[in-house]
């Protein structure tokens, strides 16, 4: 069972503590018409070189042993944990782009001083969940494209009622079929240093639909 949400995490130059309240009721919409998990591919080759730096840095965080898969049984309690850690990590960190905060085109960080980039979002709200007993197995660092073919790092949070998105650029929380993205691949459930190929009906979908007009 998850426990109340409560994490206090330190800054460079200060201790920030957190104190998360409050309620958010939660329904499903039974007229999603996007499928609720996604295709899951092959394992990568190797894994993303923010990844790896990141590694580097945080070494205590990335030497795991693989796990078995699990899923969250997504409840009220559950989804008001996902609402207030995604809400205060959107409305507290600053974005910046790695070139402009340390000079470097990517650099995967926690946004310990405050500031980061899309990647620093999502390794934040993975922290704080794990810390508040979520299984990092239900939390998947994931890389997708943006309309523009940008590259873009979120937190896809698996449960038993689906895939959701923790997204720096959108505040409400939506199955992975109901945004704007196109999948492209995560962290395997088992093993956070394994990465997979995400295979992306809907894109797949659209190239077929456009090949036949």
């Amino acid at each position: 069972m998850v426990r109340s949400l409560r994490s206090i995490f330190a800054s460079r130059n200060a201790t920030i503590s957190v104190a998360l309240a409050g309620c958010v009721c939660f329904w499903i919409s039974a007229a999603s018409a996007g499928p609720r998990f996604a295709r899951v591919g092959e394992r990568t080759q190797s894994s993303p070189i923010g990844w790896v730096q990141f590694c580097q840095t945080y070494i205590a965080v990335c030497d795991t042993t693989p796990l078995p898969p699990r899923d969250v049984v997504l409840s009220d309690r559950a989804w008001d944990d996902l609402k207030r850690v995604n809400d205060w990590v959107n409305h507290t960190i600053k974005p910046e782009t790695d070139m402009d905060h340390y000079g470097m085109i990517q650099w995967w960080r926690y946004p310990d001083d405050g500031i980061g980039a899309c990647h620093s979002y999502a390794l934040l709200k993975r922290r704080m969940l794990i810390k508040a007993g979520w299984p990092r197995t239900a939390l998947l660092m994931t890389i997708v494209h943006e309309a523009n073919g940008e590259g873009h790092a979120l937190l896809t949070v698996k449960t038993d009622r689906g895939e959701y998105i923790l997204d720096n650029l959108e505040d409400r929380i939506l199955l992975w079929s109901e945004t704007p993205y196109r999948f492209y691949k995560r962290q395997s459930q088992s093993d956070p240093n394994v990465w997979v190929w995400l295979n992306d009906v809907r894109y797949t979908a659209a190239i077929r639909t456009s090949s036949l007009r």
